[in-house]
Protein backbone atom coordinates (compact mmCIF):
# COMPACT_ATOMS: atom_id res chain seq x y z
CA UNK A 1 0.00 0.00 0.00
CA UNK A 2 1.51 3.46 -0.76
CA UNK A 3 1.25 6.33 1.38
CA UNK A 4 1.92 9.49 0.39
CA UNK A 5 3.73 11.65 3.67
CA UNK A 6 3.45 14.88 1.30
CA UNK A 7 1.13 15.86 3.93
CA UNK A 8 1.24 14.10 6.53
CA UNK A 9 1.87 15.49 9.67
CA UNK A 10 4.78 14.67 12.59
CA UNK A 11 5.60 15.56 15.63
CA UNK A 12 8.32 17.52 14.10
CA UNK A 13 5.95 19.95 12.53
CA UNK A 14 4.05 20.98 15.25
CA UNK A 15 5.31 24.04 16.83
CA UNK A 16 5.82 24.34 20.49
CA UNK A 17 6.43 27.93 21.10
CA UNK A 18 3.16 29.78 20.28
CA UNK A 19 3.55 33.37 19.28
CA UNK A 20 0.27 34.08 20.71
CA UNK A 21 0.69 34.95 24.76
CA UNK A 22 -1.74 32.90 26.00
CA UNK A 23 -3.34 34.22 29.53
CA UNK A 24 -5.96 33.19 31.37
CA UNK A 25 -7.38 36.23 33.12
CA UNK A 26 -10.52 37.96 32.74
CA UNK A 27 -10.10 40.63 30.64
CA UNK A 28 -12.51 43.29 32.90
CA UNK A 29 -12.99 46.00 30.21
CA UNK A 30 -14.34 43.56 27.50
CA UNK A 31 -16.08 41.81 29.97
CA UNK A 32 -17.88 45.14 31.07
CA UNK A 33 -18.65 46.12 27.38
CA UNK A 34 -20.25 42.49 26.86
CA UNK A 35 -22.54 43.16 29.67
CA UNK A 36 -23.43 46.17 28.79
CA UNK A 37 -24.59 45.35 25.37
CA UNK A 38 -26.61 42.40 26.61
CA UNK A 39 -28.11 45.13 29.30
CA UNK A 40 -28.83 47.91 26.93
CA UNK A 41 -29.69 45.41 23.96
CA UNK A 42 -32.53 43.99 26.57
CA UNK A 43 -33.77 47.06 27.84
CA UNK A 44 -33.97 48.21 23.86
CA UNK A 45 -36.23 45.34 22.99
CA UNK A 46 -38.25 45.89 25.74
CA UNK A 47 -39.45 49.51 24.92
CA UNK A 48 -38.95 48.85 21.52
CA UNK A 49 -41.42 45.91 21.65
CA UNK A 50 -43.90 48.22 24.23
CA UNK A 51 -43.84 51.28 22.03
CA UNK A 52 -44.36 49.29 18.64
CA UNK A 53 -47.00 47.11 20.19
CA UNK A 54 -48.90 49.33 22.84
CA UNK A 55 -47.55 53.07 21.25
CA UNK A 56 -46.29 54.13 24.35
CA UNK A 57 -43.96 56.85 23.60
CA UNK A 58 -43.90 56.25 20.09
CA UNK A 59 -45.25 54.90 16.79
CA UNK A 60 -44.59 51.68 15.64
CA UNK A 61 -42.11 52.47 13.53
CA UNK A 62 -40.10 53.87 16.08
CA UNK A 63 -40.88 50.89 18.09
CA UNK A 64 -39.82 48.38 15.38
CA UNK A 65 -36.73 50.84 15.36
CA UNK A 66 -35.66 50.30 18.88
CA UNK A 67 -36.30 46.73 19.06
CA UNK A 68 -34.25 46.34 16.02
CA UNK A 69 -31.41 48.07 17.28
CA UNK A 70 -31.76 45.86 20.64
CA UNK A 71 -31.57 42.93 18.69
CA UNK A 72 -28.15 44.10 17.26
CA UNK A 73 -26.60 45.05 20.69
CA UNK A 74 -28.54 42.31 22.29
CA UNK A 75 -26.79 38.94 20.02
CA UNK A 76 -22.59 39.87 20.50
CA UNK A 77 -23.34 41.10 24.05
CA UNK A 78 -25.21 37.54 24.76
CA UNK A 79 -22.34 35.34 23.15
CA UNK A 80 -19.68 37.22 24.59
CA UNK A 81 -21.29 37.26 28.11
CA UNK A 82 -21.71 33.33 27.89
CA UNK A 83 -18.34 32.64 26.78
CA UNK A 84 -16.72 35.07 29.68
CA UNK A 85 -19.43 32.79 31.93
CA UNK A 86 -18.30 29.96 30.71
CA UNK A 87 -14.70 30.19 30.92
CA UNK A 88 -15.45 31.78 34.50
CA UNK A 89 -16.66 28.58 35.86
CA UNK A 90 -14.00 26.52 33.72
CA UNK A 91 -15.91 24.24 31.19
CA UNK A 92 -13.61 22.47 28.74
CA UNK A 93 -13.13 24.97 25.62
CA UNK A 94 -13.51 27.94 26.43
CA UNK A 95 -11.33 30.68 27.95
CA UNK A 96 -10.87 34.10 28.41
CA UNK A 97 -8.46 34.35 25.15
CA UNK A 98 -11.36 33.58 22.83
CA UNK A 99 -12.71 37.22 23.73
CA UNK A 100 -11.68 40.07 21.55
CA UNK A 101 -9.60 42.97 22.96
CA UNK A 102 -10.68 46.43 22.40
Amino acid sequence: MYVDHAFSISDEDIMMDSSYPVSNKPPIKEIALAIALLVFGTLAIIIGSLMAYNHVGGDTAHGLFFAILGTVLFIPGFYYTRIAYFAYKGYIGFSFSTIPSV
